[in-house]
């Protein structure tokens, strides 16, 4: 799904320029609201799939109008399993900083995840947006069960707690009868006797009229109790209300202004006007630029791609299209090895007798340009034992053909999914693929012509010779790295459960983005679990590694199907590997030279800290384990983790 709420947008820093404040999408937990429900275990699959699916259609429709509302699954077939879901932003944000409160809502929310502990619902109220998701329509209810305050922590000092309980008081009572007057929203503040008291009202998008004046009504009776202090927030199903000390709301909304402060008003509009007309023109021009430097880098992309197809098409590279298509009996489905995000991999024999694997580029994806580019022009010069070689390309057909060498073992998914291919790997077999995936991105970042970054190191992406040489493939993602940068920023992309927390968060890749998905790797082929188990499990391979490394007791993790056949002591090295390259924080990675050295014993392996998981007892989920989720890489809610087979975080291959 879209991701735009990561960042700022140029329009965010402009605005803060001009008003020289310091914008703030408002972006704190303000309350967090878990339902404890009763259901059927045989709905848990469908309500998560639901839950996961009105997540990430929440995000475009907030973008697009500030709130949403989405209703997935059949409310026919099988109400148990559908999901109601809605989420708003109060409306003095910035479109930009709405973006970013509701990316970090829903971040949190997964604390209140489908079937953990039974919830069946939640409802997380930021101090800039609001999201809830529940199994029942909840869209027009104003008033529940669940309804709550919370205070500050610290009391108003001074003599004038009187005056300012007082000022509070007035404030939000005032507020509860012009906000359902003005669309459901105002904010103001009351200044007397040198006391001020800020405040905001809002009723969610569906609930209005009465419903609106009712909810707000009851908001104000409950925040009474937090009125000798500095701050205080009722949270009602329908509306929201704060008062505090602080002026915490935008300044370019309409203020309930105290009495005698009229003149100060209209200055504060001239003021307001005058910021905005300089804020417009300077928007107007940046866009104008941005549009013309996009458009001529575009032009600039079109000719560079057209040379570049002009080169392969001259190249012994270029393979006529019917020769590959001949090749693969016409694409016969017998003849298909697999399918991946970006095209299909058919096995073809050559007019020579070579047998080849032949891939197909999709075409309904806007990478697939960007994708053969890579494959074609990053990597035709590289040779190594563990890389997949490209040994030609056609684009003289109807579509884009890509041909490498056939590696005939398949990938390591097929040997560790449900439908295991072969008899199980053994120890010294795991071992020597280990160490020949450590040694191909030690190529790749370290001896080769250019620093490459390949982005998508996972099972799938791991082929098998006959011998079990280990070949690293599939290359449409990887990213070549400048000597001169400490890091590149790029539209994040990749496969979930194997993504660097640091790249999914900023988007910042470096080498150790490679190296942390090649610690996840290392887990999984010792345990013989897939990075996805902790969807329906308590625990995820990371926490668990994690706890059993803490307990002495690593050995506990390898795959049973070994029966006890390998050396423990071993073993117990490569997990810490694995641990060691999945740390949270990219700098304390070793590079992936100092871990083929840890694997062949010569170089002494560091203690690990904690990776990026989360604490199963407290439901709190992976952020990066959906699709649009940020990702905070915090010892006490962070793990990378996901379906091994979905692809692309945020940008779709």
């Amino acid at each position: 799904m879209p991701s735009s709420s990561s960042k700022p947008s140029l329009f965010f820093f402009l605005c803060c320029f001009v008003a020289t404040v310091l914008c703030d999408p408002r972006a704190q937990k303000a309350a967090l609201l878990c339902t404890n429900k009763t259901a059927s275990s045989s709905t848990q699959q469908s309500f998560i799939a639901n839950f996961l699916a009105a997540m990430d259609a929440l995000t475009p429709l907030i973008t697009s109008q500030r709130y949403g509302a989405v209703v997935n699954g059949s409310t026919q077939s099988d109400q148990n399993a559908t999901v109601y879901a809605f989420g708003e932003c109060m409306k003095d944000l910035s479109q930009s900083d709405c973006n970013l409160c509701v990316a970090q809502c829903k971040t949190q929310i997964l604390r209140c995840f489908p079937f953990q502990r039974g919830i069946r619902g939640g409802r997380l109220f930021y101090d800039g947006c609001y999201l809830r998701y529940d199994d029942y329509s909840f869209f027009n209810e104003s008033l529940g069960g669940q309804d709550t305050t919370v205070c500050g922590d610290s009391d108003f000092g001074g003599n004038s707690s009187s005056v300012f309980e007082a000022n509070a008081m007035d404030l939000v009572r005032n507020l509860s009868v012009l906000a359902p007057k003005n669309d459901g929203f105002f904010v103001g503040f009351v200044d007397r006797r040198n006391v001020s008291v800020y405040g905001l009202a809002q009723c969610w998008e569906f609930v209005n009229g009465t419903a609106c004046k009712q909810c707000l009504a009851d908001a104000v009776t409950r925040i009474a109790s937090c009125a000798g202090k500095e701050e205080g927030r009722a949270f009602n199903s329908g509306c929201y209300l704060r008062y505090s000390t602080k002026k915490f709301y935008d300044n370019s909304t309409s203020d309930a202004a105290p009495a005698g402060s009229h003149g100060h008003r209209k200055v504060a509009i001239i003021l307001a006007s005058s910021f905005a007309a300089v804020a417009l023109l300077l928007v107007i021009a940046s866009v104008v630029f941005f549009t013309r430097k996009n458009l001529m880098a575009r032009r600039r992309e079109r000719r560079r791609f057209g040379a570049f197809l002009d080169t392969v098409n001259k190249s012994k590279l270029n393979v006529p299209y019917e020769i590959l298509e001949k090749a693969t009996n016409y694409f016969n489905d017998a003849n298909k090895l697999g399918q991946g995000g970006s095209g299909s991999v058919y096995k073809g024999v050559m007019p020579d007798g070579n047998t080849v694997a032949i891939k197909r580029l999709s075409f309904n994806t806007t990478q697939w340009a960007d994708h053969f580019f890579n494959e074609v022009n990053l990597i035709r010069g590289i040779h190594h034992k563990n890389l997949v070689k490209l040994l030609g390309c056609s684009i003289t057909g109807p579509e884009s053909l890509l041909v490498y060498e056939y590696v005939p073992n398949q990938s390591l998914l097929d040997h560790f999914s449900v439908r295991r291919i072969s008899q199980p790997l053994t120890w010294e077999v795991r071992h020597k693929i280990i160490l020949g995936i450590a040694e191909g991105l030690a190529y790749l970042h370290e001896e080769c012509h250019v620093r490459i970054i390949h982005r998508d190191i996972k099972l799938s992406n791991i082929l098998l010779e006959d011998d079990f040489t280990a070949k690293i493939a599939d290359f449409g993602l990887a990213r070549l790295f400048p000597e001169d940068k400490s890091h590149i920023s790029t539209v994040i992309a990749g496969t979930l459960g194997y993504m660097a927390p640091e790249y999914v968060v900023c988007g910042k890749l470096t080498e150790k983005a490679d190296v942390y998905s090649f610690g996840v790797l290392v887990v999984e082929i010792v345990s013989g679990k897939r990075n996805s188990s902790y969807v329906l499990n308590s625990s995820s391979i990371l926490q668990t590694v994690w706890r059993l490394y803490g307990s002495n007791r690593l050995t506990d993790i390898v795959d049973p199907i070994l029966r006890g056949i390998f050396p423990a002591e071993e073993a117990c090295r490569l997990l810490q590997i694995g641990l060691l390259c999945a740390q949270a924080s990219a700098e304390l990675r070793p590079s992936i030279s100092d871990v083929v050295k840890m694997i062949n014993g010569s170089h002494e392996i560091p203690q690990p800290t904690q990776p990026p998981f989360i604490n199963s007892s407290s439901s709190e989920l992976s952020k990066s384990s959906l699709p649009g989720y940020n990702f905070h890489p915090a010892s006490s809610n962070t793990q990378s983790s996901g379906d091994a087979t979905t692809e692309s975080l945020l940008e779709p291959r």
